[in-house]
Order: structure tokens, then C-alpha cells, then sequence
């Protein structure tokens, strides 16, 4: 006897229409009901509710105790890698940048076209607006990841919340398959200087977490940082998050017209090793508006040969990774995850900035004096 498939009905509230589409994601966890919809349209448009179906595969925590990815390769440090769930996947409604759609290299052609171009694009009235909202986007949905900050909660977690967070917002999480990167926002533990990759490890007790999101809204993109502690945290950790916060802030106040770039590492550095710490130089800040990474290069250490002078109009970040002990880093065989090379600790903090007449504005910054005050008084 043959068998008989039956008939799906769109989940779409209202919909009658038979359903042969199923949410991607929905399929990877192995959730079925409800996943099922007529056409794009109506996934696209039950997406805020369909949504909290995918919180149920979420609460199911995944050990390492059998997962060695990299057999024989030396940690730095006591952090190791957990499993890493499949990339989400993003509604053809939202506008992506041109290293979206190539899945075989992630390749961000506009970017490559200006490779070693020194030009600083100077941002007119209506491309400073855009620049505002995509930022002002950006910190609600750095927030939002933030907030699930906490012992027992996976960066795997606070990914899938930057991710639908960025979707609520029309935004494109900007990392998201830029140079092939698996996910939507950088997660970086412990000793992870930068470009941690979310996975199903837990956090825990005595951890700090940078969360660095990248939307893309329309175009533009709004980039920040932040580094976030985890339950009961060493007075030592503590220290090197605050001056790590410090390091950024006291740059921020020489940003004006007629500033040179290099200038920025020199107070940087400064700060940092009065502490006794390091800068680390292997990754620097940079400009940003329609192009995720662009001119100018700002690195954080001093004496650097940073090209370019300040001009109301230039949008870029600083982000300076200050590193409990050596400066060096090393890479993970996932070719993303730079850890310290003596396995210590490392913080970092971003913002997006526009020089203004004047001095500047934190595109990134802070909105509500409240929500400020708080982070600061737990740092």
C-alpha cells in the first residue's frame, strides 16, 4: 500500500493555504510544529512570532566532554571550544552587503576594491544620518545580547539574540559570513582577545565575555563592544575590564578636527602600561560607513605610523584589546579566535565615532543615563 502525505497548512495566523516551506531553521533543530508556511511572505511576516518556537532547542546544554576538533593543537589557556551550531539565516526582505550572498568565500569585493587606499571618506549630511540610525541600532542590539549575560548562559545564546535582534531592527548582523565568519556577533571569553565564535559552552562563574556586534542597516554599519563579567569576578579581572574602558574613553577625548590618527595610540598606551598591562597590536580600529572596515587604519599602541589627519565628517572606532600580560597573540585553528600567547586574560571595548566641528560624537553610545550609570558603577 502506498503511503499518503498529509496536507500542510501554512502557519501563518489567518492562512489557509497549503504549506510546503519549512523555516531552515526549524529543520536544523528538528522543531516541526508550526514551521511550515505558503511563501516567503508569510515566513517573512509570522517571523516575530514563529521565532520563540527556536528558544526550545536553546535550553538544551551541550557537553565537550568528546569534542576535540583539534587534535594535538596546544591551548594557551584553560578556555577550549565547544560545538558550533549551523549560521542562521537572514530574510531576503532585509538589504545585505555584497559579501552576504558568497558562500564560497564570504568575499567583501567592496572592500578589496580600495585595498591600500589611504582616502578618508568624508561623510556628507545624509550619509552622517544613516551612519546615526544604523549606530543607534547597533547599541539596542549589543543591549539586547547583553542581557542574557550570565552563569550558565551560552554564547551560542547570546548569538541567536544579537541574530533576532538584528532581524527585528531590518538590520544585517554585519559579521555574518564576512570573510566566511559563521555568526552573527563575535563572543570573546577569558583569554580571546577578539573574533571569539559563539558556540554551546556555557559561561561561567569568574568569566569575562566581550560581545562585539556589526549591524547593517540600509547600507550603513553601526559597530560596538563591550566587555561584560560573569557572576563573581576576580578583583584582577575587574581591574583590566576598567582600564580597558578607560583606555577608550581617554582616546576619545583627542578625537578633533586637526588630530592625527597616530596620535590615538599614544594614550592608549600610556594608560595601559601605568596599569602594567599591554596593548595588543595585531588588530586595530578603522573606518566604517557603507564599507564594514575601511580607511582610515587606528591602531591602539604608541609610536605607530598611522596615516591620516581628522576631519569633521570621518566616521570610524576605536577598540582598544589591552592584555593582562605579553601583547602577542596567536590564532586558533578555526583561523578566527586570536587568544594571548601566555593564555592571560584581555578586554576590549569599541565605539563608533563621527567627527563633528567641534570634537565628536559617540554614534554608539549610551542612550539612557540610567542604563549608563549602571555599567559603570559595576565595572
Amino acid at each position: 500500500m502506498a503511503a499518503t502525505t498529509a496536507l500542510r497548512i501554512c502557519a501563518t495566523n489567518g492562512c489557509e493555504k497549503e504549506a510546503k516551506l519549512q523555516c531552515p531553521t526549524c529543520i536544523k533543530r528538528g522543531i516541526t510544529p508550526g514551521s511550515f508556511f505558503c511563501d516567503q511572505a508569510c515566513f517573512t511576516g509570522s517571523w516575530g512570532e514563529h521565532k520563540k518556537l527556536h528558544k526550545t532547542s536553546d535550553t538544551v546544554q551541550v557537553s565537550n566532554s568528546a569534542y576535540n576538533p583539534w587534535p594535538g593543537y596546544s591551548f594557551t589557556g584553560k578556555l577550549r571550544p565547544y560545538p558550533v551550531t549551523p549560521k542562521r539565516l537572514v530574510p531576503d526582505t532585509i538589504w545585505r552587503p555584497d559579501y552576504a550572498n558568497d558562500e564560497r568565500e564570504g568575499n567583501p569585493a567592496s572592500e578589496r576594491a580600495l585595498k591600500g587606499s589611504t582616502h578618508i571618506k568624508t561623510l556628507d549630511d545624509e550619509e552622517q544620518e544613516a551612519m546615526r540610525v544604523a549606530c543607534k541600532l547597533a547599541r539596542e542590539v549589543l543591549d539586547v545580547g547583553a542581557s542574557a549575560v550570565g552563569v550558565g548562559t551560552t554564547t551560542d545564546e547570546i548569538d541567536r539574540l544579537v541574530h533576532e535582534a538584528c532581524i527585528d531592527r531590518e538590520c544585517y548582523p554585519s559579521p555574518l559570513n564576512y570573510f566566511k565568519f559563521p555568526k552573527s556577533c563575535c563572543t570573546s571569553v577569558n583569554e580571546v582577545i577578539c573574533h571569539g565564535i559563539p558556540d554551546k559552552r556555557p559561561l561561567k562563574d569568574g568569566d569575562i565575555c566581550n560581545i562585539d556586534v556589526t549591524v547593517c542597516h540600509r547600507e550603513y554599519h553601526g559597530d560596538l563592544n563591550e566587555t561584560f563579567f560573569v557572576g563573581n569576578v576576580s578583583d584582577k579581572a575587574k581591574d583590566l575590564v576598567k582600564v580597558t574602558y578607560e583606555c577608550l574613553m581617554q582616546s576619545i577625548d583627542i578625537v578633533k578636527p586637526g588630530t592625527r590618527y597616530r596620535e590615538i595610540g599614544n594614550v592608549i598606551q600610556k594608560h595601559a602600561q601605568a596599569h602594567g598591562y599591554s596593548v595588543v597590536r595585531s588588530y586595530c580600529g578603522h573606518g566604517i560607513h557603507k564599507l564594514f572596515h575601511t580607511a582610515p587604519s587606528v591602531p591602539h599602541y604608541a609610536k605607530n605610523k598611522a596615516i591620516g589627519v581628522m576631519k569633521a565628517g570621518h566616521s570610524f572606532t576605536i577598540e582598544p584589546m589591552i592584555s593582562e600580560g605579553i601583547w602577542r597573540d596567536l590564532l586558533w585553528p578555526d583561523n578566527w579566535t586570536a587568544v594571548t600567547q601566555d593564555g592571560k586574560l584581555s578586554a576590549q571595548f569599541e565605539h563608533t565615532l563621527l567627527v563633528t566641528e567641534t570634537g565628536c560624537d559617540i554614534l554608539t553610545r549610551r542612550h539612557d543615563k540610567d542604563g549608563q550609570a549602571h555599567f559603570l558603577d559595576n565595572m
